[in-house]
């Protein structure tokens, strides 16, 4: 009865999350106390419930509960333990549970930290969660129910997708729908205030910790599935501008303008209908993400086959999120102040760049991502819009981003003086230039021109970044005290400034990595027989033949290779590959060498003839991990920023001149602060 129980559940986090949509904004617009204090006991009555689901299924999955439709078409009894629990969320269903509760969590992670909260504005974001939580737990039982039962019962499953079989691919997912839903918070921020009909500083301020802790995991899970894409499918690639992966993309390069534009509503009062437009459009990426991989408009190795009448759900809501959320922007645009007025030579004209940039780079993401399915719908033909057109796109943009990058820190709010921008930053600038004319060097970029636009680039960021630190201990203790001076600032409220350092200094590694990799990158498809060597980029792999493996649910075709680097051994390398028990097409593992400043890389392809011959892949890789390291570096930079102080202290919100809004209820999101 364990699935019933979790069915039960299911429909029980339904009724809850109906009553957390009504009650606490009805309290909230009709000065109710009892209804608005609702909202916390009903935001983890949900997360209970599903929680209560997720567990009955994962209970299915590790006993084999074969009567268990969802569990035959994913697992089977000779499926590792650790990917029995991963595929819970291997297949759609189990996925959009995982969703599910992910959401309750984020809501109920709302109700326990946002003490300092009016209860009004508590009340209201919660109740926004409510409604997008009805959507799913509707689109979930009516048209994805988990728990659905078989019979007759068979003996054995089929099989978790082998492509899933692997430890990042049971970390990736989660991470990502962690990125997902935690900006559907955001857009509850941005919601509730457009009911309580002001945007000010204290809104942004409530709502930026929340965004960022979002873009964070989503950065996290984006990196996981680059890595896991890299070391798993064996064409050597890190990003493939895959249309799944672009739909992961698009949230995440809006949340990153959502940030940058918080910050200036947060100190400025400005900016605040980009903000709110920033945040619908976020949670808005992310709904239209789950309608690509759900709906079966498209092929990709990371979507699931599902039925296109569940798409159409999909796009349902999604029109009603959209649409709901805009129109009540609309009503209240009106009522938005412009806020703080800023000279041209200022950090908010950076950040306006910013965001235009960001915006751009996702309209063209967008456009590349839908324009092969638009062509297709309408009759007109197939297109194909692939690597090289995405590449060139991003390329015209990045040295625009990174310039902007650079400046903004460096500029002061509200109005600035170019010669005090110049006597601060000529010497990174300078040197910025020295790195591009060293950098053209052949020996350096191997006649490529990317590599020294690359580099400066990269130095550019590094250095200009060095001279803000530099600025900014000098003014709070001078540069003789200058770790001191930098504990205090770090114990105080300077987390959020350097954080933001630590994540654009990310970016300055990962463009380094990208960089080199894309452009000094060796690869070559070889036949070898047992005994043979071949030699790349000065190293010499020594093919000693292929071996039959078993492993705990396949058989593997295993390869041994010897490397060297001169006369000198540096690694033994063993790549696989696979035919799982349970079908399917056979999977290659890679084998990886690995390095900071490169990586050696062992594809195995296909047998040919009868003589021990096989089809290889070499690669070198220079500087491939500095793209994860550079992502690991912002989000460090991200969990900085959200652990500032004061984030977690009640503060009055800055006076700003705003417009009166239409009669209304008395709390308000100003008001209640």
């Amino acid at each position: 009865m364990v699935p019933e129980l979790g069915h039960f559940a299911l429909i029980l986090a339904l009724l809850l999350a109906i009553v957390q949509a009504v009650f606490p904004l009805a309290g909230s617009l009709s000065g109710n106390r009892p209804w608005m204090v609702m909202a916390r006991p009903l935001a983890f009555g949900q997360l209970t419930m599903l929680g209560i689901a997720f567990a009955a299924l994962v209970q299915a999955f590790v006993t084999s509960d074969f009567s268990v439709l969802y569990v035959t078409q994913h697992s089977n009894t000779v499926l590792p333990d650790i990917y029995k629990v991963s595929a819970v969320w291997g297949g759609h269903e189990g996925s959009l549970l995982l969703w599910v509760l992910f959401m309750a969590g984020w809501g109920a992670a709302v109700a326990v930290f946002s003490r300092n909260l009016p209860l009004a504005v508590l009340a209201r974001v919660i109740s926004v969660q409510g409604m997008i939580a009805i959507g799913f737990l509707l689109f979930m039982l009516t048209t994805s129910n988990p728990f659905e039962r078989m019979f007759p019962v068979p003996q054995e499953g089929r099989d978790l997708n082998p492509l899933l079989q692997d430890p990042g691919l049971a970390i990736h997912p989660p991470m990502l729908y962690m990125g997902y839903v935690g900006f559907s918070v955001a857009f509850a921020f941005a919601v509730a205030a457009l009911i309580g009909g002001r945007l000010d500083a204290a809104w942004a301020r409530w709502s930026r910790p929340w965004t960022t802790l979002s873009w964070v995991f989503l950065t996290i899970g984006i990196m996981l599935g680059s890595w896991w894409a890299y070391y798993e499918l064996g064409w050597g690639g890190w990003w493939f501008w895959d249309p799944v992966e672009n739909a992961s993309l698009m949230p995440w390069l809006v949340g990153t303008a959502l940030i940058h534009s918080l910050a200036v509503t947060e100190k400025r009062a400005a900016f605040k209908s980009w903000t709110v437009l920033l945040a619908i459009c976020a949670f808005s990426l992310s709904l239209l993400g789950t309608f690509l991989v759900r709906s079966g408009v498209l092929t990709s190795v990371h979507a699931f086959a599902t039925d296109p009448s569940r798409g159409l759900f999909i796009l349902l809501f999604l029109c009603v999120v959209v649409g709901g959320s805009l129109a009540l922007y609309a009503w209240r645009a009106p009522e938005v102040s412009d806020g703080g007025r800023f000279h041209f030579v200022s950090r908010e004209t950076s950040l306006l760049a910013n965001n235009l940039l960001f915006v751009a780079f996702t309209v063209l993401v967008l456009f590349g991502t839908l324009a092969p399915l638009i062509y297709e719908a309408f009759g007109w033909g197939k297109i194909s819009v692939g690597f090289p057109w995405f590449n060139k796109m991003f390329l015209a943009l990045a040295p625009f981003l990174a310039l902007v990058l650079g400046l903004g820190p460096a500029l002061r709010w509200k109005r600035d003086q170019p010669m005090r921008l110049v006597r601060g930053l000529w010497w990174a600038l300078a040197l910025s230039i020295l790195v591009l004319a060293l950098s053209y060097l052949p020996a350096f970029s191997g006649g490529h021109v990317w590599v020294p636009v690359g580099l400066a680039l990269a130095a550019w960021l590094t250095l200009a970044h060095i001279a803000v630190v530099r600025e900014r201990l000098r003014n709070k203790g001078g540069l003789t005290k200058r770790g001191p001076a930098l504990l205090a600032d770090l114990r105080g409220g300077g987390r959020s400034f350097y954080g933001m350092v630590v994540a654009h200094l990310g970016v300055a590694v990962l463009v380094v990595g990208i960089t080199l990799v894309s452009n000094l990158q060796q690869e070559e498809d070889v036949r070898m027989s047992p005994g043979d060597s071949h030699e790349i980029a000065g190293y010499r792999f020594e093919f000693l033949g292929v071996d039959p493996v078993p492993g705990p649910n396949y058989m593997a075709q295993r390869g041994h290779f010897k490397v060297y680097r001169g006369e000198r051994q540096i690694d033994e390398l063993y790549p696989e590959k696979r035919a799982y028990l349970g079908g399917g097409m056979p999977m290659t593992e890679a084998a990886i060498d690995p390095g900071l400043f490169r990586d050696i890389y062992v594809s195995l392809g296909e047998p040919v003839g009868d003589q021990g011959d096989w089809a290889l892949r070499l690669y070198y890789k220079p500087f491939v991990r500095w793209i994860w390291l550079g992502a690991i570096l912002m989000a460090l930079g991200g969990v900085l920023a959200v652990s500032d102080r004061r984030y977690r202290i009640a503060r009055a919100p800055a006076r700003q001149p705003v417009r009166q809004p239409v009669q209304g209820p008395a709390t308000d999101v100003t008001a209640a602060a």
